[in-house]
């Protein structure tokens, strides 16, 4: 089983983007891809699962790219009542997609109640500006790659000791360079 998580710097980066890319791209992984929000989004359930392939929401352009299952955990932000169970969420979640599915998560905040075998964060390039999310820079932390948009793919890395930085022009289409180290990465990752 594989768990990774695809967190971002604010809105608009393209982190839904990366999520279906990355499903498009390893669907021998046969994902279950969850998005992990603050507000509800007009569910009354903390856990609601989405059926209709298309491009309404999130959850649906997830199973348009290929999930096997896709869905939208409510919880609400720290310091909000009620205050988030994030354990017993990933208990509810487990219980659903089964103890052994290859999960996505599309959260930043996820990544202070569970350790992913592999996390990527995308943040804005230097033609996009966007604000940074205040959860952004502890999630940053835990990335093993950044991934931004830009104008061609390419694969830049500074020292052996810093994470690559993979630039792709269109994030719903992981480069082939990028695939390879995912597959390396996803391979040798500790099972959660």
């Amino acid at each position: 089983m594989a768990i990774v998580v695809v967190g971002g710097s604010g809105r608009g980066v393209g982190k839904t983007a990366l999520v279906c890319g990355l499903i498009a791209a390893l669907p021998e992984f046969d994902w279950a891809a969850v998005k992990v929000a603050s507000h509800s989004h007009g569910r009354n359930e903390p856990v609601w699962e989405e059926t209709t392939p298309g491009n309404a929401t999130d959850t649906a352009r997830y199973l348009a790219a290929g999930a096997r299952r896709a869905l939208l955990a409510t919880a609400p932000l720290k310091d909000s009542p009620p205050e988030p169970d994030f354990s017993l969420l990933l208990h509810d979640l487990r219980a659903m997609l089964g103890w052994d599915a290859n999960i996505l998560f599309e959260s930043n905040r996820i990544l202070d109640y569970l350790q992913p075998g592999l996390c990527l964060m995308v943040r804005a390039g230097a033609e996009f500006a966007v604000e940074a999310k205040p959860s952004f820079s502890v999630a940053a932390h835990h990335a093993h790659a950044m991934v931004e948009r830009a104008k061609t793919d390419r694969l830049l890395r500074g020292d052996p000791a810093s994470k690559p930085v993979f630039q792709l022009a269109n994030l719903e289409l992981v480069s082939p360079e990028m695939q390879a180290w995912l597959l390396l990465k996803l391979a040798s990752a500790p099972r959660p």
